[in-house]
């Protein structure tokens, strides 16, 4: 069992995360947040705690320095640098590999919000280290022309009441290549905060990646 606060660096800039890597894990789930968000958010906090009772590792990373998420508190700018996110998801990829505990897992990618398109970003450039995807109450939309470069198997969760991201995610769907399955959870709106909704949304989470999760060549 690993339960490590770890720093990956990503391009000169410092990551904090939380690594948990239970005994004989099927693979990592690395989690990337969405704006105004970090690797202390309740919900997807919740979720990994749901991934490793399933059998897969999690790394919850901020994808923004302490500076850089006062400065987009203040401005915006980077929630939505898709690029910027999606090369540090990459780099945390990389560090997985290079970690003797985790080099022989295959990898998960879990993204929220505008997190969910940096994590549909990132498989372009690893598609051998990638295995799956999860986006819950994402916008796929906003990785535009990558949406058709994702070779791994893709779920999109959506709530039924969030119309317009439901709408996008449909959209996007009809963009992707890759196997994919858009799960619409009846009555639930963008936070899943309905009860039970969240709950939901970690058991598809954890069958996809049970389902998915294999070693790559």
């Amino acid at each position: 069992m690993v339960s490590a606060s770890v720093t990956v660096t990503a391009a000169g800039a410092a990551l904090s995360g939380d690594l948990d890597v239970p005994a004989g894990a099927r693979g990592t789930v690395l989690f990337a947040h969405g704006s105004g968000s970090s690797r202390l958010s309740p919900r997807n906090r919740a979720v990994a705690e749901v991934l490793r009772d399933a059998g897969c590792g999690t790394l919850l990373l901020d994808l923004l320095t302490g500076a850089e998420e006062r400065e987009d508190e203040a401005t915006g700018v980077h929630r939505f640098d898709i690029g910027l996110l999606a090369g540090r998801l990459a780099h945390a990829v990389d560090w997985l590999e290079q970690r003797p505990d985790t080099a022989d897992l295959p990898v998960g990618l879990f993204g929220a919000s505008t997190g969910a398109a940096a994590a549909l970003v990132a498989p372009a450039g690893r598609p051998r280290r990638v295995s799956a995807v999860v986006s819950r109450g994402g916008r796929p939309d906003l990785a535009g022309d990558a949406l058709a470069q994702v070779a791994c198997p893709v779920l999109l969760l959506v709530g039924g009441d969030d119309v317009t991201v439901l709408e996008l995610n449909r959209a996007a769907a009809d963009r992707l290549s890759a196997p994919h399955h858009l799960h619409v959870v009846p009555g639930a709106t963008h936070l899943f905060p309905e009860p039970g909704a969240l709950e939901q949304v970690a058991d598809l989470a954890a069958d996809w990646f049970r389902r998915h999760l294999v070693p790559g060549p």
